[in-house]
């Protein structure tokens, strides 16, 4: 799981539609609930992670082979969520930012330069950086997640459609992040009224803190959260009986609850109880009016997907690439290659054998206690095949759907460990059962 805080930092000019055009529509990829979108930098094209909860675009996975200009320079130390220290950063002021037609010629810009915060070893596209609340600022934000399309709208030439399938909320703006009030039935109490963060940048469903009202359910496991600006985020992954958002509920929903340590260096929370985030979010399309404080939501076909739990223990992560060697019953003797993911060079040798540049696709982390554990897997083994299928033709996000399909399957795993090919099987099992304090 990923999640990203920011602080806020300075202050940039807005984003424009040409006179004239009342929005501009842009196809996004949903990847692990995220939503990625292209964006020139200066005239180059860069992929972003749209974030509410970012305050300003910061680009970080910035190597030597990259070409990019960035304007007005100055060093600076930014910390976020982690338990990590600051970090060094560069401000840069008077950066061209441009989505198909909408430009801001004066966006400011920070850059990580930390080569260790990378999204698309985890995520298996690249991805240079997030933006969030100066789009959000200068339009209606309209997301559908269903089509994967989202409109910016000029917030005066927007026209609301009265639906009965849709409801609008009002949003609270402190701090150039966006809140929402909902209730969660825990279960061991009535309902509770909650603050949340609206956050599409995270990849989790709803994370609450832990005080005297808000309890951490009977039935919980530890778990790794996600990734901060200064750290990993470990916590308590659990469930809890609903969720209800305006008049829409979420049942048997899962939650979390991140140790407090996580927090510390984040002042000035705004009385907030928790965040909601993309596993919650892409049940619904959404609109987003910041200018009027509210926001829209209407019930999509994901709405009643069952929610997603790491039932195997296993984190995966890109890890370079590796070649691999298939017979084939054909070939032309051509070098091929494939856009928008890690390695993918192939090589075929007329009518024997295609050698493939692939992603190597290791185990980045593993669970205390998780049948993948159990089983004998260990962080740094490379995953070569799941229940028999050649994983370098899958995607990362489809690999780790194989790990964890359902309760009750057993999975076989073929993994690389020190030049040696093991293969090891467990089952995957209720991460509920028998897990008492």
């Amino acid at each position: 799981m990923l999640l990203w805080c920011f602080p806020v930092l300075g202050t940039a000019q807005s984003y424009e539609l040409p006179k004239g055009q009342k929005f501009q529509k842009i196809k996004f990829q949903l990847v692990n609930n995220l939503i990625i979108l292209p964006i020139e930098v200066n005239g180059t094209e860069l992929s972003f992670m749209l974030d509410t909860g970012v305050s300003q675009p910061i680009l970080f996975n910035i190597t030597d082979q990259d070409s990019i200009q960035i304007n007005n320079v100055s060093e600076i130390k930014i910390k976020g969520l982690g338990e990590g220290e600051a970090i060094k950063a560069l401000s840069s002021r008077g950066n061209s930012f441009k989505l198909k037609n909408i430009i801001n010629r004066q966006q400011l810009l920070y850059v990580v330069i930390d080569k260790s915060l990378n999204f698309s070893t985890s995520l298996g596209i690249p991805v240079h950086g997030i933006i969030g609340y100066d789009l959000f600022r200068d339009f209606v934000v309209d997301i559908n997640y269903g089509s994967k399309t989202i409109k910016f709208y000029d917030p005066e030439q927007y026209v609301y459609r009265r639906s009965k399938r849709a409801e609008t909320l009002p949003l609270t703006l402190h701090r150039k992040k966006a809140y929402l009030d909902a209730d969660v039935d825990i279960g061991d109490s009535d309902s509770i009224p909650v603050h949340l963060l609206v956050d599409t940048g995270s990849t989790d469903a709803i994370w609450l803190f832990e005080d005297e009202e808000i309890g951490i359910p009977t039935e919980h496991y530890d778990d790794y959260l996600g990734k901060g600006l200064n750290g990993d985020i470990f916590g308590k992954r659990t469930k809890v009986n609903n969720i209800r958002i305006g008049s829409f509920e979420l049942f048997n929903a899962k939650a979390a609850f991140p140790d407090t340590r996580s927090f510390m260096a984040i002042k000035n929370f705004a009385n907030r109880d928790g965040s909601v985030g993309g596993e919650v979010l892409k049940r619904f399309n959404i609109v987003f009016d910041y200018s009027r404080r509210q926001v829209t939501l209407r019930k999509n076909s994901m709405f009643k997907s069952p929610f997603h739990y790491n039932l195997s223990g296993i984190t995966l992560q890109h890890d370079g690439v590796r070649m691999v060697s298939e017979r084939i019953s054909d070939g032309r003797g051509v070098v091929k290659t494939k856009e928008g993911s890690f390695g993918n060079v192939q090589i075929l040798f007329e009518g024997q054998t295609r050698l493939s540049l692939v992603p190597e696709i290791v185990v980045s982390g593993i669970r205390a206690g998780s049948p993948a554990e159990t089983a004998g897997l260990k962080e740094g083994d490379i995953i070569l095949a799941v229940n028999g299928k050649s994983i370098h033709k899958y995607k990362i996000q489809e690999i780790m759907q194989m790990l964890d399909e359902k309760q009750g399957k057993k999975v076989k795993v073929l993994i690389e460990r020190y030049n040696r090919d093991l293969l090891f099987s467990f089952v995957l099992e209720d991460l509920f059962k028998h897990k008492k304090p």
